[in-house]
C-alpha cells in the first residue's frame, strides 16, 4: 500500500517537524513527509528536513499581493508534490478560508492551549493569569476560523507553582512532541473519522472520542 504523502508548513525552528520526521522514519510508518514549505528562508526547520532528505520550498509571503496569491502558490506546491495531508508545525500565517475549505478534512494544527481555551496568541500567558491548574496543547482539523475545528488528540501537563511562561512552554512543548506524532499515527493508519465538529477513532473495540494524553505526576 502507498503511503500517505504528508505536507509540513514551517516558519521556525521546527522541533515538532523533527518529530514527525522522526515518526515517519519508522520502519514501515504507512507515511511519509513529501514536501516542507517555509514562509521564510534560512530558518531550523528547513535545515531538519535537508538533513533528513526532505524536498524543501521556501515561498516567502511577501513576494505575493495578498494572501490568496500567496496561498495559491503554496496549494499548487503541495498538489505537484501528491501531497494527500497538511500539517502546520509552527507555520505563522493565516491561511484563507478557501485554501482551508481546499483541504478540508486533510489539513491539520496544533495550538498551544487545550482549546476551546486560548485561543490566538500568548497562550502561556493567558494560561497563567487565568490561573488554571492544567494547561496544553491541542491538534486539530482546521476550519476558517481561528483555532478552530475538530479536535484530534490534546495533551495536557500540569501548571507548576512556581511556573511562568517560558517553563509552561516548554512543558507544553514537550507534550506536543508527542501528541503531533499521535495525532499523524492515527490518519495514517486509516483511523479517523470527522463527524460534524468531533472526531472519532476508529479501534478494535469500535469508534471512540478523541484521546487524551495524560499530565506528567
Amino acid at each position: 500500500m502507498a503511503r500517505l504523502k504528508v505536507g509540513v508548513l514551517v516558519s521556525g525552528s521546527g522541533s515538532n517537524l523533527q518529530a514527525l520526521i522522526d515518526l515517519c522514519a519508522e520502519p514501515g510508518f504507512p507515511a511519509e513527509i513529501a514536501l516542507v514549505i517555509s514562509n521564510k528562508p534560512y530558518v531550523r526547520a528547513l535545515e531538519r528536513a535537508a538533513t533528513a532528505g526532505i524536498e524543501t520550498a521556501v515561498i516567502p509571503h511577501k513576494g505575493y499581493p495578498d494572501r490568496q496569491a500567496f496561498d495559491q502558490a503554496i496549494d499548487s506546491a503541495l498538489r505537484a508534490a501528491g501531497v494527500e495531508l497538511v500539517c502546520l508545525a509552527g507555520f505563522m500565517r493565516i491561511l484563507t478560508p478557501g485554501f482551508v475549505e481546499r483541504w478540508r478534512d486533510a489539513l491539520v494544527n496544533i495550538h498551544p492551549s487545550l482549546l476551546p481555551s486560548f485561543r490566538g496568541l500568548d497562550t502561556h500567558r493567558q494560561a497563567l493569569e487565568a490561573g488554571v491548574r492544567f494547561h496544553g496543547c491541542t491538534v486539530h482539523f482546521v476550519r476558517a476560523d481561528l483555532d478552530d475545528g475538530p479536535i484530534l488528540v490534546q495533551a495536557a501537563v500540569p501548571v507548576l507553582p512556581d511556573d511562568d511562561e517560558h517553563s509552561l512552554a516548554a512543558r507544553v512543548l514537550q507534550a506536543e512532541h508527542k501528541a503531533y506524532p499521535l495525532a499523524l499515527r492515527l490518519i495514517a493508519e486509516h483511523r479517523v473519522t470527522v463527524e460534524g465538529k468531533n472526531v472519532r477513532i476508529h479501534g478494535e473495540t469500535g469508534p471512540v472520542a478523541a484521546p487524551l494524553i495524560n499530565p506528567a505526576r
